[in-house]
């Protein structure tokens, strides 16, 4: 009996979610930056990395240590850091093996940035709200701020945004809008104070093939094909886009993102399912967990929030979804236990296993030592998850 509850990658599902988005990408003229925070695996960004992604998004510097000790030298830490004396001798050691970027929305930490990094070469992104309201600054005030921050020695390569607020039913349109808006205006602002922003970098998972769909530049709209993927994943429902993209080579006029940093897709999630942005067919990690009780009429679980993590949105329908039984919901959960109100079917037999969705896929592989990797229902390998807890 192979224990439960664990988390298990599906191969086939993953590699077809790569290759969407990375068709996605490239039909529409930007470049993908994803955010391995998500996985936390080299071996799931190195498979990234050869679908052509141009470097890779982590959320802290342990994320940071972890990739380029795997051998990934274009990083970009998509954080507004507050640097001390230790964190900066750990930037400096990155920067030393690696391309690494930084975000940052205040001069005051800007700054505090300086102190500790003496001479390393460190790239600064202004970083914008573009609607999250959660950090960032208006991008009429990003050309002030960059200039202040070049004036302390900082190479100021752009702006970067996270439209999060794509994260609700009926946002994730207006929110792909909205950072198109943020990424133009903040542009804009740079070129007045003299600052050509290379870099225009936003993206969310369910925002992403609206994004596209908006198109990313003005130069070459005529012959460019459609974002339209041949993947048979969820992004292909949507029109294709038609863009250009500045590579940072020279000025250009162009506001449009230049890449994008989505992260859950290579997974996706309850949340991603809900939401629409991907299909069941989609979903390509699940916790394997085994039917312990009948109690109540309805099905108990031996995966809890130790293991789906406890994520639940305001317009979640469960705790977590199960993936063969799509009308299922965990109505109740605790650490151990997880409650599913299979809305009428039959109960799967007591010691048999399902295979459960969580709300939240990042969470959920943050609470993991390992994922079981299969193909067709095989396993074929078992991958550490080596960022896991590189909180700091």
């Amino acid at each position: 009996m192979t224990a439960t509850p664990r988390l298990v990658a599906d191969l086939d599902v993953l590699e077809r979610n790569i290759d969407a988005m990375a068709s996605l990408g490239r039909d529409a003229g930007v470049a993908l930056r994803p955010h391995v925070k998500t996985h936390k695996m080299p071996e799931i960004a190195t498979m990234q990395r050869d679908a052509g992604a141009r470097g890779i998004t982590v959320a802290t510097i342990g994320e940071a240590e972890v990739f380029v000790d795997a051998g990934f030298d274009d990083v970009f830490i998509a954080y507004p850091l507050w640097v001390d004396d230790e964190a900066g001798r750990r930037l400096r050691a990155l920067a030393e093996r690696a391309r690494i970027g930084v975000g940052c929305d205040s001069m005051t930490a800007a700054r505090q940035l300086r102190k500790p990094l003496g001479s390393a070469v460190v790239e600064v992104l202004v970083e914008l709200d573009s609607g999250q309201h959660r950090t960032g600054i208006p991008a009429r005030d990003a050309g002030e701020l960059a200039a202040g921050i070049a004036s302390l020695g900082f190479d100021v390569r752009g702006v970067f945004t996270f439209p999060g607020h794509s994260y609700s039913p009926e946002g994730r349109a207006q929110s792909a809008d909205d950072e198109r808006a943020a990424l133009a205006g903040a542009s804009r602002a740079l070129r007045a104070k003299g600052i050509e922003p290379h870099v225009r970098s936003g993206g969310s998972s369910p925002s992403m093939a609206f994004a596209a769909r908006n198109g990313a530049g003005e130069g070459a709209r005529a012959g460019m094909p459609g974002a339209a993927s041949s993947s048979g994943s969820a992004l292909t429902s949507l029109p294709g886009a038609t863009s250009a993209v500045n590579d940072g080579a020279g000025p250009s006029t162009d506001v449009a993102p230049t890449e994008m940093r989505p992260g859950a897709y290579v997974f996706n999630d309850a949340q991603q399912w809900e939401l629409g942005a991907c299909t069941a067919g989609d979903i390509a990690l699940t916790a394997h967990a085994r039917v312990v009780s009948h109690s109540g009429g309805r099905l108990v679980l031996d995966a809890g929030s130790k293991t789906l993590a406890a994520d639940k949105a305001p317009w979640a329908s469960g705790h977590g979804r199960l993936l063969d039984h799509p009308d299922a919901r965990i109505v109740q959960m605790s650490e151990h236990h997880a409650v599913v109100d299979m809305a009428g079917a039959s109960l799967p037999a007591l010691g048999s296993t399902v295979r459960v969705v969580p709300n939240h896929c990042c969470n959920a592989i943050n609470l993991a030592n390992a994922v079981d990797v299969v193909r067709n229902g095989t396993l074929v390998d078992t991958w550490a998850v080596a960022a896991r807890g590189m909180n700091s």
